[in-house]
């Protein structure tokens, strides 16, 4: 019996998904990306090299892996070939890729749209990376959008094309922005698909075979359950759910098909862009934190805002996704500091609540409630067991279980593949 497991971010992304991902990808017969874009970046570090992966699943290291960009994705495709690209010259050629004919396409004026909204927002702005993700989604919901499947076959091309200029021209122009031209976009996007097709398959029927025949199959999450769209904060949140009860519509298999789900949980908290962060603070620990953590983001290269372990927004991920286990991440860039905070609830208007707020003001209100535990000083960097931790490290993970109610079933202690310390076997 082949396990499905899937792997979601418990914060506002950045939570390390993709060591996770690539730590359990040498096990995984498949691995899937099953929604978002480009505004993902997972960064994998193995034999002295890095790299950052947005739209490929981190399988493509391993030959005999298949790798799946599901219909609930949407696809830029001239920053899906560079990415391609740039795995060739570093020497990735040996992988196997397929692209759902179902999943949405980004095109160029969906990058105008992403950056044309934000400015319009002014102060509302969400921060997002105007890579088009939020345009793409709103035109495949608004039944405007165009799908692989169109881009390889010439005639239903053409036909989404202009449908979808008709509606986005006379946007484009309220912004005072020129049109798009179909015969500019015609024949280059024919050639792009042209290349495409090679990939391109009903994925839903690859997964449901892998399904059948017993495979282990890892489902790769982009971005975190707290800028879910349905369970975030909105309307700081993306375009998509990244939760693990999106992946069976976002794949086309059953809900019953998953067995697992790994909530990737960093040591503290980060956050990109606009939006409530309860535990976000900023001074010297907290720039300690953003030097020794690397915390500028894969895809846009922004500072990320630095913040305690929230609890709460641990609890409320481990709801929502169904987490059974818990995989913490970067604990190792908390050495040296003297003393850690964990929130363990949020005092709202007076009143202690244990529980994120739907309004998105009454969130905004809420003050952070701590423990705090004792720091270590100890390098924890060559740590190949929980034993090898110092007591107050170990001490920390027992807090992180106690007040997020999630076994911590592994832990990382450096960037590098071998450092990640698994307390049990997912794929056997």
């Amino acid at each position: 019996m082949g396990k499905r497991i899937v792997v979601v971010g418990t914060q506002w992304g950045d939570e390390g998904k993709g060591k996770i991902t690539d730590y359990l990808a040498e096990k995984a017969d498949v691995v899937v990306r099953s929604q978002g874009g480009n505004n993902a970046g997972h960064t994998i570090n193995f034999n002295q090299q890095k790299f950052a992966l947005h739209f490929i699943p981190s399988g493509v290291f391993f030959p005999q892996t298949k790798n799946v960009l599901a219909n609930g994705m949407v696809i830029e495709p001239i920053a899906f070939f560079k990415e391609l690209d740039d795995l060739a010259a570093r020497g990735v050629t040996r992988f196997q890729l397929f692209v759902s004919d179902r999943a949405h396409l980004i095109m160029p004026y969906h990058l105008v749209l992403d950056g044309l909204w934000e400015t319009f927002k002014g102060d509302a702005a969400v921060g997002t990376t105007k890579k088009g993700i939020g345009p793409a989604y709103a035109d495949k919901a608004s039944r405007n959008g165009i799908r692989i499947g169109d881009l390889i076959d010439p005639a239903a091309f053409s036909l989404r094309l202009k449908a979808s200029l008709a509606v986005t021209n006379p946007v484009l122009a309220s912004f005072g922005h020129a049109p798009y031209r179909y015969e500019d976009l015609y024949e280059p996007y024919l050639k792009l698909g042209e290349r495409l097709k090679a990939y391109v398959t009903d994925t839903s029927v690859l997964l449901n075979e892998e399904i059948e025949k017993g495979s282990h199959i890892l489902f790769e999450g982009a971005q975190g359950i707290m800028l879910c769209i349905e369970h975030g904060t909105y309307p700081y949140v993306t375009s998509s759910s990244p939760t693990a009860a999106s992946v069976p519509m976002n794949c086309g298999i059953s809900p019953m098909a998953l067995t697992d789900v790994i909530g990737v949980t960093k040591a503290y908290t980060t956050r990109v862009g606009g939006g409530v962060f309860p535990t976000e603070f900023e001074d010297e620990t907290s720039r300690y934190i953003r030097e020794r953590g690397h915390e500028y983001g894969t895809t846009t290269g922004r500072p990320r805002r630095i913040g305690w372990l929230d609890a709460v927004v641990l609890r409320h991920s481990r709801r929502v996704s169904g987490v059974t286990d818990c995989a913490l991440m970067l604990l190792d860039v908390l050495t040296g500091l003297p003393e850690l905070k964990i929130c363990t609830a949020y005092e709202l208007d007076g009143k202690l609540i244990e529980n994120i707020p739907g309004n998105y003001l009454q969130y905004s209100r809420c003050k952070p409630v701590y423990v705090t535990l004792p720091g270590w000083k100890e390098d924890i960097t060559a740590a190949k067991s929980l034993d090898d931790l110092p007591e107050n490290a170990r001490n920390y993970l027992a807090a992180v279980e106690r007040y997020g109610g999630v076994k911590v079933s592994l832990f990382s202690v450096g960037p590098d593949r071998t450092q990640t310390i698994a307390l049990k076997q997912f794929f056997q």
